[in-house]
């Protein structure tokens, strides 16, 4: 299971490598507004909401990103945000976020489950959890 700590452990090579973070339903979170915003429609359409708080310069975050987007057009009935840390950096530490990547669970705003490392075996089971709690016919 892969996890970034700092960024000072990583070599700077972004632009060799870059990952779209925020393809297929994810939604790339940059304000608290928009996190607020994306809530609220989670809140009024009854989607559980799994946030991804990540980092563009992990290796991990990185590894797990395309998988991430692949969940997101699979469980369609969830909304799916990524968060990059380096940009919200006082919002990131205001859910304690000590490890990249760092996934939420959440339901009405409540956390109702947490993955920490980008382990897809792992994240899949949950999202396939958290997708079975739904009601039938969600949107």
């Amino acid at each position: 299971m892969g996890l970034c700590f700092s960024k000072s452990e990583t070599r700077d090579d972004d632009s060799e490598h870059h990952v779209e973070f925020a393809a297929g339903n994810v939604h790339l979170i940059t304000t608290k507004e928009s996190w607020d915003q994306k809530l609220e429609e989670a809140n009024t359409s009854g989607k559980i909401v799994i946030a991804n708080f990540s980092a563009t310069w992990c290796g991990p975050c990185k590894v797990v990103a395309p998988f991430y987007s692949e969940l997101s057009e699979k469980y369609e009935s969830l909304m799916f945000l990524v968060v990059d840390v380096d940009e919200l950096t006082d919002f990131s530490t205001s859910w304690d976020i000590k490890a990249t990547p760092t996934f939420f669970f959440l339901k009405e705003g409540q956390q109702i489950d947490k993955l920490v490392g980008a382990n897809k075996i792992e994240l899949e089971k949950k999202i396939i959890a958290v997708a079975d709690s739904l009601p039938p016919n969600r949107i």
